[in-house]
């Protein structure tokens, strides 16, 4: 099943979405609060909605993101895009990265709709996007095997992380990770796809074989499959709850996919800043296969708020 969030009318609703329609639920509740319920309240949400509700065209509503996430780990799972990216700094794929899949924590509140118009982000000169398939947990747990984690995973949807690449560079020299250069939005959408609707494209060595592709103006930018991460989502998840616990409606991005996923790692592999970084009114749209299409446009931002440098120490 499929499950959107949704504005019609200046309202709010939640739904399950079929061919091309929305079904809005028969009463007023977040997708959110279905999940931490259960699977089988949401799936039964679901079949009412779409057994006695009205249907609404989905081009006559603003699509939301799906949920409200209590947390958002982006992971760094696609070794090409890993291998792209430090070339341009003259480096190689650290023997780190190959142990463990690693993540970085990201602003939930940032989270933005499939078609919702994005905003330079204050002070940004190098505006990038990252193509990503997002699990969205579905039950609590900590301290899982993958085996395990297969059982905690409800479903997934597609996360572009956007990115201020000279914001993010003079971040990462503090040596604390990217804060503000990822910090103004993040799509998620355009649905929550359930995890057994995914099943028919899962390979032999477990991963699921989906194909991801990304357009800026109309004009072919990358793409990717995404059997071609190192870890598979059981293992992000077993990882992610290592030592602590995951809940309902935590979302674990997969990372950016290789071969065209981001423009910094065609900057990388180039030598150059071509193509040329975002600007306003440049559409960035991200197809998966299995799930659908998301298309956002640059928007102009806000001037930053000046802030003193640090008072040195005497």
């Amino acid at each position: 099943m499929r499950f959107a969030t949704f504005v019609h009318d200046g309202k709010r609703q939640a739904g399950a979405v079929a061919d091309d329609q929305v079904h809005a639920f028969e009463h007023p509740v977040e997708l959110l609060d279905l999940i931490v319920e259960g699977e089988q309240s949401l799936r039964g949400a679901g079949e009412r909605a779409l057994a006695g509700i009205l249907p609404l065209p989905l081009a006559d509503v603003r699509l939301l993101p799906p949920l409200r996430p209590p947390t958002v780990r982006d992971y760094m799972t696609f070794e090409s895009h890993v291998e792209g990216v430090a070339r341009g700094y003259g480096d190689t794929v650290p023997e780190e990265w190959y142990a463990a899949p690693a993540f970085y924590f990201t602003n939930p509140y940032a989270m933005i709709g499939a078609h919702d118009d994005v905003p330079l982000p204050p002070g940004c000169l190098r505006f990038d996007f990252e193509l990503e398939v997002a699990a969205v947990i579905g039950k609590a747990g900590r301290d899982l095997t993958p085996e395990q984690a297969c059982e905690h995973i409800i479903g997934y949807t597609i996360l572009n992380d956007w990115s201020a690449r000279d914001l993010q560079g003079r971040e990462m020299k503090v040596k604390l990770g990217p804060a503000k250069g990822k910090d103004t939005a993040t799509t998620l959408g355009p649905w929550l796809v359930t995890a057994d609707e995914l099943e028919p494209h899962r390979n032999p060595e477990g991963f699921l074989d989906l194909a991801l592709t990304v357009q800026v103006n109309g004009e072919h930018v990358g793409q990717d499959r995404l059997a071609d991460m190192a870890w598979t989502f059981e293992e992000m998840t077993a990882y992610a709850s290592r030592g602590t616990w995951i809940r309902p409606g935590d979302v674990l991005g997969s990372g950016t996919c290789g071969n065209g996923g981001c423009l910094a790692e065609l900057w990388g592999r180039g030598g150059a800043f071509e193509p040329r970084p975002l600007v306003p009114g440049d559409t960035v749209t991200m197809t998966v296969e299995g799930i659908g299409t998301i298309s956002n446009t640059v928007v102009e931002g806000v001037a930053p708020v000046p802030l003193p440098p640090a008072r040195r120490r005497r």
